[in-house]
């Protein structure tokens, strides 16, 4: 038996940071939703009771360290299946971007076992598991739009935003979530207007959606990552109608209502950053 499952990438639409919690982590509070820009799982029987991860990028590790091997490995303990499976990983969104990539693919391998598997899982149950393997795990099983609070395990789905073209950008520095976090000072951001982002989300404003977006991680990668900052500056004064970074980085979007602006804000970014990418925002959510 194969399954093909699309596992999309997010950008966050808002991510706020509220404390630093008793268990180490930050309590944060974002809005997020996917975009069409997707890797592809291919989920297939092996006689081998095992589990195999296959991918042609040499940065998608084959082990314990990936995190839809992760989800393979806990259905198979949780649920005492006997059954090998073989996950191969088409890499379509760019690692390490802040793009919730890894995350994505665990959801994907989450979703397709359940089926493959016919464990019979609720989509909240799925998300439920999800959330033991990484912070944004649980969103990416639904997908769509949400707000995410605590360590973005606590889901609430939101409205889609209405339509429009999203420039992502990557550039080739790396960044290290746990340093961005780490190095983050919450005396000294600027909180962005997580509700004002909702109602816009509600009243499908884009105007209100340009307006209320807003990430706190930007006050250091931005300062430790003059790439990023750059690429930022440019998509502005290209002319896209909101910039913001995803996540903690180093990827930076662009919020474009007219197609009439798009080749000159990707023309302008591909003389100095090789992963441009325009896509459209996903407004449906998942189903198991």
């Amino acid at each position: 038996m194969k399954l093909l499952i699309k596992a999309p990438a997010k950008i966050n639409l808002t991510l706020d940071v509220l404390h630093k919690r008793e268990d180490g982590y930050h309590e944060v509070e974002m809005v997020m939703t996917t975009v069409d820009l997707s890797d592809r799982i291919e989920l297939s029987d092996i006689r081998e009771n095992e589990i195999q991860v296959v991918s042609q990028n040499r940065f998608v590790p084959d082990d314990q360290r990936n995190l839809a091997y992760q989800a393979a490995h806990l259905v198979k303990n949780r649920y005492g299946i006997q059954r090998g499976v073989s996950i191969g990983i088409d890499k379509m969104i760019p690692v390490a971007a802040g793009l919730a990539g890894g995350s994505s693919d665990a959801a994907a391998t989450l979703r397709g076992l359940n089926r493959m598997w016919d464990l019979g899982l609720s989509i909240d149950e799925l998300a439920e598991l999800g959330a033991e393997i990484g912070s944004d795990v649980s969103f990416c099983v639904y997908g769509g739009t949400a707000l995410a609070k605590g360590r973005g395990e606590k889901i609430t789905h939101l409205p889609a935003p209405p339509n429009c073209w999203v420039i992502l950008a990557k550039p080739s520095v790396g960044v290290s979530t746990a340093d961005v976090y780490r190095n983050l000072d919450l005396t000294r951001i600027q909180h962005p207007n997580t509700k004002g982002m909702i109602e816009a989300l509600e009243q499908s404003s884009y105007e209100g959606i340009c307006k209320y977006t807003g990430n706190v991680l930007e006050s250091v990668t931005l300062k430790t990552n003059p790439e990023v900052l750059q690429i930022k500056e440019q998509m502005e004064r290209f002319g896209a109608d909101a910039v913001l970074m995803s996540g903690s980085g180093p990827t930076v979007f662009g919020l474009v209502q007219y197609e009439s602006r798009l080749q000159r804000i990707y023309n302008g970014l591909r003389g100095f950053c090789d992963q441009v990418f325009v896509v459209r925002m996903l407004g449906d959510r998942f189903t198991c």
